[in-house]
């Protein structure tokens, strides 16, 4: 997570070299086709292992088109618009935010693995 003033671009390095610390060996990173380029390179040359694969619709293509990995993402903010506490920025810092994110998917979790 980062600030918003950050382009997206610029603020996935960022991301991807917190997650390299956090999480190792990580092999696979999907994105959007707004991150192809220079991105793509980066992750080669500085994060040893990680392959980024860039998921875009071909220019071929007219109206929905269900793109293969995109719906994964898709789902888990589905899942998460399900809780009051993300509906609206109500924090401060990016850590609260990210604090709050965390405590959503630890209560997705513990309810999968509670038995019903």
């Amino acid at each position: 997570m980062h600030e918003a003033s950050i382009q997206d671009r610029d603020g996935a390095k960022l991301v991807l070299l917190l997650a390299s610390q956090l999480i190792n060996p990580f092999m696979l990173v999907w994105a959007d086709g707004g991150y192809a380029g220079k991105l793509v390179d980066w992750v080669k040359t500085h994060l040893w292992g990680w392959t980024l694969e860039i998921v875009k619709r071909s220019d071929d293509m007219k109206g929905f088109v269900l793109l293969p990995h995109r719906w994964i993402v898709e789902r888990t903010f589905g899942w998460l618009d399900n809780y009051r506490l993300l509906a609206k920025d109500y924090e401060f810092s990016t850590k609260c935010s990210e604090a709050d994110i965390d405590l959503a998917m630890i209560h997705l979790m513990l309810r999968r693995l509670q038995p019903k």
